[in-house]
């Protein structure tokens, strides 16, 4: 039986968001043995010798960046570098479900940013879902409640991060290749973590350790590729809906690798977040505003 191109893209997404949750739960593993300055560093090593391959062999390398693109790419790797930090010191110390509920409230933060930013309209039904979804955020949060954990804000400081990063993809023009702002991006975690693991600690790893990081950095780069197959295929007001499913691979990783299960009221937050989402992609693919995303590296 032949597939149609938007099952195609629904599954590429859902294989998108499993291998970035994998990814987290790999790092995750490492959580108390390896400093994250160091892991970071070595992953980023493994990853940006993968997207240079990918970059050179798509010829990106050949094409000039205009000075307002380069402007644009340097607030992208700014917001890129505090992201991954703040998003990875929070999985270190909360449960992973928790950590990647949170995440999910990035499409509704860049559609409020968007529309404060880039002047785009975005009516009271969306604006309303938006609200609705950040009241889940805090039930997932929970501040001043006796479960409250402080990297839970964290969390929050990555989403407003990760946002910064893709109000600056968005601003970029189609002629700078998105090879070449993975490459610029991934380098520049490298480096940043590289010289901050140089003044801290730095510990000897053994085999498996080894092994945790070259899968790690493997999940990275086939969550990426698979998220660029998934915007060549389908639909994609059909298929981003299907990017929530990474709420449930890492309910299945934290509860096989780590027994974690998240309360009631965190899962409930998770619900609140993700339909309020769901919602807010359903009236931009109804009023016809849901543009293609450019593909680039999560170095998260």
């Amino acid at each position: 039986m032949k597939l149609s191109e938007n099952t195609i893209g629904a599954l590429l997404m859902m294989v998108s968001m499993a291998a970035y949750t994998l990814n987290d739960t790999l790092m995750k593993s490492l959580a108390g043995h390896v400093p994250l300055f160091q892991v970071i560093f070595l992953r980023g090593c493994l990853t940006s010798v993968a997207v240079a391959v990918m970059a050179w062999r798509m010829g990106a390398f050949s094409r000039r960046v205009s000075r307002r693109d380069t402007g644009a790419i340097a607030l992208r790797v700014l917001g890129e570098v505090a992201g991954t930090y703040f998003y990875l010191t929070a999985l270190f110390h909360i449960p992973l479900a928790n950590v990647t509920s949170l995440l999910q409230a990035l499409p509704l933060a860049i559609t409020l940013a968007a529309a404060l930013v880039f002047r785009e309209k975005i009516g009271l039904p969306r604006l309303s879902a938006i609200l609705v979804g950040f009241a889940g955020v805090m039930l997932i949060v929970r501040p001043g409640s006796e479960g409250f954990n402080i990297y839970a804000l964290y969390g929050l400081a990555a989403v407003g991060c990760l946002t910064l990063r893709d109000l600056a993809t968005r601003s970029l023009s189609r002629e700078t290749p998105s090879m070449l702002v993975t490459f610029a991006t991934s380098i520049a975690v490298m480096s940043v973590f590289g010289m901050g693991a140089l003044g801290g600690e730095w510990v000897p790893l053994g085999r498996s350790d080894w092994m945790t990081i070259g899968g790690a950095a493997t999940m990275i780069v086939a969550g990426y590729l698979t998220s660029i197959m998934v915007v060549r295929v389908g639909d994609i007001g059909f298929t981003a809906p299907f990017r929530y499913t990474a709420i449930l691979w890492a309910l299945l990783l934290g509860w096989l690798a780590f027994g974690d299960w998240p309360a009631p009221i965190v899962l409930t937050g998770a619900g609140v977040v993700v339909a309020s989402g769901l919602f807010t992609l359903y009236r931009e693919a109804r009023l016809g505003r849901r543009r293609r995303p450019v593909p680039v590296l999560r170095a998260r």
